[in-house]
């Protein structure tokens, strides 16, 4: 069986941290990388007057491949076996639905530090994780 770990990545510092931190727990227990990259859902009805259903896709999915683009790159060097996985939707919820759904050993995760939660210095996105998890969380700083 393999060892999934779950990583999210927003080509942020903190998520490349994560990932290097993934990597070497993957190396070392024969693991496997889920990069996941989650997306805001621009489908209101506002963007849709302006905008064709199509045209938000192709933005999703650009701004998605662009926060990806670093995070891949190190993965593939490494060796390490991954996949990537984009979604849409509110990011503690799809990383914690992805998690559940390949039944991942783990999920890894940098914070940003960019909202104070409950008088810390943990982000929403890595608080709400730590709250729905369906796996052991580890939070890389």
């Amino acid at each position: 069986m393999t060892n999934i770990i779950v990583v999210p990545t927003d080509g942020s510092e903190g998520s490349i941290r994560a990932l290097h931190y993934a990597i070497d727990t993957a190396k070392k227990t024969d693991g496997e990388i889920i990069l996941i990259n989650v997306q805001p859902n621009f489908s209101t009805p506002h963007t849709k007057t302006f905008f064709s259903k199509m045209d938000i896709e192709e933005y999703t999915q650009m701004m998605a491949v662009e926060a990806l683009e670093q995070a891949k790159r190190i993965v593939m060097e490494s060796g390490v076996p991954y996949r990537v996985k984009i979604r849409v939707g509110l990011p503690k919820v799809e990383i914690c639905q992805e998690a559940k759904e390949s039944e991942a050993a783990s999920i890894v995760l940098g914070y940003r530090g960019l909202g104070a939660i409950m008088g810390t210095v943990m982000g929403s996105v890595c608080y709400g994780v730590l709250q729905d998890t369906p796996c052991p969380v580890t939070i890389v700083p």
